[in-house]
């Protein structure tokens, strides 16, 4: 492809002579990873002036694409044009971005309905606000340790954006059953919801979470310590669709109420203690010994 784009002939002219709108960026450009089109810009005015409209024509941008860190100037200069963007991972941007970085993007890019900020712990409780004005049509959202997630600026999420169907709340310290309540009672196509390592998350928030997210298929809750037995129950009686449960580390959590779920085919992170007894037995004997389990 790059030879293609390089190449010049008398008969059939430079490939910069296609139409660029219709042709270039909707059929050639999307296949090329972003390192390489950055990459691009450096041929010719042409072809910066082409990459430039293919930036503000972007509908997804992952700062993974770029490498394992992006220059903070490069990140403004890249989507400063763009307000089409539908996707946006900003995961590797963890060591710099803050609100006056993000927060412009946010705000002329209305049609996003994924982002993922997992680890920008340099933003504060007015992204997620700017995040939850901005864009109403949000169906995923990661915010995976971010500390700066509080109570208030969670409220404002789920008032603007009840169209989530997956959340990624896992180490956000902050927060507690009250707004996990909130957050559940207007989001209740919620599929997917990670409320892992919160030690402040209890049976009131997975019971809620269960009553009212009846499309719920994936939680995770594993490091909840307060969890127990009697929220796991309500999870089995009021999410039929749930495929997979995280409760490693919840010490609280027993068999007893796992095996309702087990019996279901639900995808469960613990074994059944026989197993994991065999496990444990094997690990210190060596091999597996013959056990007659109709004992």
């Amino acid at each position: 492809l790059w030879c293609l784009m390089m190449s010049v002939t008398p008969t059939r002219g430079c490939l910069l002579d296609l139409p660029w709108e219709d042709i270039l960026v909707p059929h050639i450009l999307c296949h090329l990873p972003l390192q390489q089109l950055l990459s691009l810009q450096r041929v010719s005015k042409s072809f910066q002036s082409l990459i430039q409209l293919y930036l503000a024509n972007m509908r997804c941008f992952d700062s993974s694409q770029i490498g394992p860190a992006i220059p903070r100037a490069a990140f403004v200069n890249l989507l400063k044009d763009n307000e089409v963007l539908q996707q946006l991972a900003l995961q590797n941007c963890s060591d710099w971005l803050t609100d006056q970085e993000l927060l412009p993007v946010i705000g002329q890019n209305h049609h996003l309905h994924q982002i993922q900020l997992k680890g920008c712990a340099q933003l504060s409780r007015q992204a997620l606000v700017t995040i939850s004005v901005s864009c109403p049509n949000l169906r995923k959202l990661s915010l995976a340790h971010c500390e700066w997630v509080d109570s208030l600026s969670l409220r404002s999420l789920a008032d603007h954006c009840k169209a989530l169907e997956s959340v990624d709340l896992t180490a956000c310290r902050q927060l507690k059953d009250e707004a996990i309540c909130y957050l559940v009672q207007k989001c209740s196509r919620l599929k997917f919801l990670s409320l892992a390592v919160n030690a402040n998350v209890g049976d009131v928030a997975v019971e809620e979470t269960a009553k009212c997210c009846p499309e719920l298929e994936h939680l995770d809750l594993t490091g909840c310590l307060r969890v127990k037995n009697d929220s796991i129950r309500v999870l089995a009686e009021y999410c039929p669709k749930l495929r997979s449960l995280k409760v490693k580390h919840c010490h609280n959590v027993a068999e007893s109420s796992l095996s309702i779920l087990r019996s279901r085919g639900v995808e469960l992170d613990v074994e059944p203690p026989l197993q994991r007894a065999l496990v444990l037995l094997q690990d210190v004997v060596g091999f597996a010994p013959f056990i007659n389990l109709q004992i």
